[in-house]
């Protein structure tokens, strides 16, 4: 493992200083994608300055749960697509059961660069029900600012590694956005499994992800998409 992208916990509240004091500890190789308030109304102030903050490379924002769903449909977010989009601040979003509002963000925002995460499927663990989202997700490809992040995936197995029952569906999203917009990831905490198997799943058990492909899907993607340099 060459390099970490660091995504600060929701149960701590908005704060990113342990992150960016990781980032500032070993430059280059932590790069973080930070926390912000959606309400509090000083967080706009903190958007032009964001990437000035060493390691700091983006926003990751979560919408799955009931403390923050109705950010997406009320209007407590409206503020922060062009802000991002005028500042160059890729967005990584969790937005499982609102993919048609992330359809209309990436169509009136096409400078803003989105990274749907895990997936974009709900996080109901083994559940193969929750593949019936999956063209949805696929179809949001045909926005050229629309990245998806294929971490979690153990998750929601019902088999033992290598997970082959996820191969598939891995296939199909691959199909949809390329190796240059598909991010593998590893969503590490909530996994059945081993930081070495979430690895080996996608470089030892794809057959089809080979070469500059599985390079791109493996780390350079990413890095490309959020302007995070490469030594």
């Amino acid at each position: 493992v060459e390099r970490v992208l660091l995504v600060p916990p929701s149960w701590e509240g908005d704060r990113n200083d342990l992150a960016l004091e990781a980032a500032a500890a070993y430059p280059g190789r932590f790069g973080v994608m930070g926390r912000l308030s959606l309400t509090d109304p000083a967080s706009r102030d903190q958007v032009a300055s964001w990437r000035d903050q060493p390691g700091m490379l983006g926003m990751r924002f979560a919408f799955h749960n009931r403390h923050y769903r109705h950010m997406l449909t009320d209007g407590s977010a409206d503020w922060l697509w062009p802000a991002a989009e005028a500042t160059g601040i890729p967005l990584m979003v969790l937005v499982p059961g609102h993919l048609e509002v992330l359809d209309r963000i990436a169509t009136k925002h096409p400078g803003l660069r989105l990274v749907i995460d895990h997936v974009g499927v709900s996080l109901r663990p083994n559940d193969p029900s929750v593949w019936d989202e999956l063209p949805a997700v696929c179809a949001l490809a045909r926005h050229p600012n629309v990245a998806v992040k294929a971490s979690g995936l153990p998750h929601w197995s019902g088999e033992p590694y290598p997970f082959a029952d996820l191969h598939g569906y891995l296939r199909q999203l691959f199909d949809a956005y390329g190796p240059m917009r598909m991010f593998w990831g590893t969503d590490l905490t909530r996994m059945p499994c081993t930081y070495y198997e979430c690895i080996h799943m996608f470089t030892d058990h794809l057959p089809w992800l080979r070469g500059d492909d599985l390079e791109w899907v493996m780390g350079r993607g990413v890095c490309e998409w959020l302007g995070w340099e490469m030594g």
